[in-house]
């Protein structure tokens, strides 16, 4: 599985999208006539990698482990990292680097991630992209009194921030890179929700 981008269209709360469009105003059977991949410019912006892992003195994190508003603040602050607005904040879990070949059943039905409270914790710095090595971003089970997968409201619907799933951030992690570009230009499919892409990230 490669690295995905969620576009703006991707979903949604009671049929109401980014900016307060209605499913049925732009949802065909052909595909999304706004808020699609397609729709998404190139990306270019500073990338930030918070290592999680390294966060938890683990080469990976277990299934469904919650990442906490106070976790990310504690792991920026002993890495020397601050988000801008508009920068791409990436999560390093370790976990698809663990488990994908090793245990494919396990990670495919579940991984570590944010909980609805990160989610809504890093919004609120506004970033372009927020995304991980995992194949969803939040917690899978989510940790009692979350809603499942809510971060993607949060960040979709509500924000307009995009989110990336399953990025190769185990080579940004084992060199130590905290800071670096990010280039992205997905292919242009019309009306589609998620796109297969292939970032770059310079340091």
């Amino acid at each position: 599985m490669g690295p995905q981008l969620d576009g703006l269209g991707h979903l949604g709360e009671k049929n109401l999208y980014y900016n307060c469009n209605h499913a049925f105003d732009f949802v065909t059977l052909s595909g999304l006539t706004k808020l699609g991949t397609d729709k998404v410019p190139p990306m270019v912006a500073r990338g930030v990698l918070i290592d999680m892992a390294r966060h938890f003195k683990v080469d990976a994190m277990a299934p469904g482990q919650a990442i906490t508003p106070a976790d990310i603040d504690a792991a920026m602050k002993a890495q020397g990292i601050k988000i801008q607005q508009g920068d791409v904040v990436l999560f390093h879990t370790g976990y698809t680097d663990a488990r994908l070949k090793s245990d494919p059943k396990t990670w495919v039905s579940t991984q570590p991630g944010l909980t609805n409270a990160a989610a809504a914790h890093l919004a609120k710095m506004n970033p372009m992209a927020v995304g991980a090595d995992t194949w969803g971003l939040e917690a899978v089970p989510p940790v009692p009194g979350d809603r499942v997968f809510y971060g993607h409201v949060t960040f979709l619907k509500e924000n307009g921030i995009y989110i990336l799933e399953t990025m190769n951030t185990g080579r940004l992690a084992k060199e130590g890179v905290k800071e670096f570009m990010f280039v992205l230009g997905q292919a242009r499919v019309k009306g589609t929700v998620q796109m297969i892409i292939n970032p770059v990230a310079m340091w």
